[in-house]
């Protein structure tokens, strides 16, 4: 077993899950400064884990096994996708060999499924209702998900992650290509649908779906650290694929500076989400139908620019 690769591959790992809240408590931070409130300490979101993790744990009557593992799955699907896809080191590491782009696509999908299955067999009204409006705005997101995925696929004709990231190094020119930005504004608008993010009259995923309610305790505290896991791993596929690919190291022991200079990254899209947030008037519920469409107009057009055009 290479010592290194293992290295490598922890660090990845628990940089991912350790720290994904982390992001989430700065955002809340300044987006109270912005709004002239102290708002809470960066590391409130690790403080609501620990108390959730210590409440008792309520299962709705009528609920199956199925609604009380279900986040443990997630989590375990999100851990998977942190060991497959460039979200810290640039190159392979353990598990990389498992999946590539589409099959890190397909898990997003999967959990969702699995997610929106859950609330249902809480047997809940209520989260039936967030089910069906979160379900009617999922087929263009995951649509928009693996067409993205695909488009950057198709620069370097493969669909290895680490390879597209290499080449889009080494190649600072495609990064102004069409075929490219058009896939990056798609991925940047589906970023702020699936993180919560878009500008809405509900703020936050949970009350736009309404899928978490019925989840307590030790469930609800493993389903929102999932919550900031999928945060992190897309933000970091914006970040390392789409927007500035560049800055990371992949030789021992230097890949320790990439801890650093992700944060770094981080800190600059948190200012980008932060000035979304802060500066566009809120969307009615319904408008994220056209929110959506768009985002998918984007991902598909550059089917156009890199078969038609050429």
């Amino acid at each position: 077993m290479d010592i290194i690769l293992l290295g490598e591959t922890l660090t990845q790992y628990f940089f991912v899950v350790l720290t994904a809240p982390l992001y989430a408590g700065i955002l809340a931070k300044f987006k109270a400064k912005v709004e002239s409130r102290q708002g809470p300490s960066v590391l409130q979101s690790y403080y609501d884990l620990l108390k959730l993790f210590k409440k008792t744990t309520i299962i709705p009557r009528g609920s199956g096994i199925y609604f009380k593992f279900i986040p443990y799955v997630l989590f375990g699907i999100y851990s998977v996708i942190a060991l497959i896809i460039p979200v810290l080191i640039p190159v392979p590491i353990y598990f990389t060999a498992s999946g590539d782009f589409l099959s890190g696509a397909i898990l997003f999908s999967l959990a969702a499924f699995l997610k929106t299955a859950a609330a249902m067999n809480s047997g809940s009204n209520y989260v039936a209702l967030g089910v069906s409006r979160s379900m009617s705005f999922n087929f263009l997101s995951e649509g928009t998900l693996i067409t993205v995925f695909i488009a950057v696929s198709l620069l370097t004709g493969t669909n290895n992650p680490y390879i597209t990231n290499g080449f889009l190094i080494s190649h600072p020119l495609a990064n102004l290509s069409l075929a490219h930005i058009f896939p990056t504004f798609a991925f940047f608008m589906l970023f702020f649908y699936e993180t919560g993010k878009i500008p809405l009259e509900s703020s936050g995923p949970q009350e736009l779906g309404m899928i978490d309610y019925e989840y307590s305790g030790k469930l609800l505290a493993i389903t929102k650290w999932s919550s900031y896991v999928k945060q992190y791993l897309l933000g970091s596929v914006l970040l390392n694929v789409f927007l500035i690919p560049w800055g990371l190291f992949s030789t021992s022991p230097l890949f320790l500076l990439d801890l650093p200079v992700m944060f770094a990254k981080w800190i600059l899209l948190i200012f980008i989400v932060l000035i979304v947030e802060t500066t566009l008037a809120k969307l009615r519920l319904f408008r994220v139908m056209d929110y959506l469409a768009t985002a998918f107009t984007f991902s598909i057009l550059f089917l156009i620019f890199s078969e038609v055009v050429s």
